[in-house]
This record gives structure tokens, sequence and C-alpha cells, in this order.
């Protein structure tokens, strides 16, 4: 049997590997992957939490909806950022980045 419990220690587990992956790592992939993970733990934390109270309210469906389009396109937004940086500047690890200005 689930419980919520259960859910909010994979959801703090997946937000702490998150914000481990987010500090540790230089490269830009990685470093949005960990953001991606701390996303993903408050996304399964929200749903926890709507689905042992709301008793099957849908609104807390919608806004899981919500914050992944928002994650999608947050994904996407620094990928092409990250992508830029890297045609511009040939950086792929944060450590060459001097500074973020011309």
């Amino acid at each position: 049997m689930i419980t919520v419990e259960f859910v909010l220690i994979v959801a703090g587990a997946l937000f702490g590997v998150g914000v481990y992956g987010a500090l540790s790592q230089q490269s830009f992939v990685m470093l949005m992957m960990g953001l991606e993970l701390m996303i993903n733990g408050a996304i399964l934390a929200l749903v926890g939490f709507w689905a042992f109270s709301a008793g099957g309210n849908p609104q807390g469906q919608m806004l899981a909806i919500v914050f992944m389009t928002v994650m999608a396109v947050e994904m996407a937004i620094g990928f092409t950022l990250v992508t830029n940086v890297y045609r511009v500047r040939r950086a792929d690890i944060t450590e060459k980045l001097r500074r973020l200005r011309g």
C-alpha cells in the first residue's frame, strides 16, 4: 500500500538528487538534468498531496499538467541558450564562461 509518506520520501529523494546534480556538475546538460529532477520531485509531491487529500478533485491533475508543460518549455529554452553559448564561445562547461556579457 502506497502512503503519502512514501510518496513524499520519493519526492524528497528526487529533489535531493536534483540539487546535488545541479550544484556539483559543470556541464550545462548535467546542470539542466539536475534542475529537471528538482522540478519532477516538486511535481510528485504536489500530485501526492493532491491524491491523498482532494479525493479525486481534478484541479490537482490539471495543475501538474500545467507544471509539466512549463517545465518542457523551460528546458527547450534552456537547451537553446546552451546551444547558442556553445556556438558563440565554444564553452560546454560552466567554468569556461568568465562573464555573461559580450
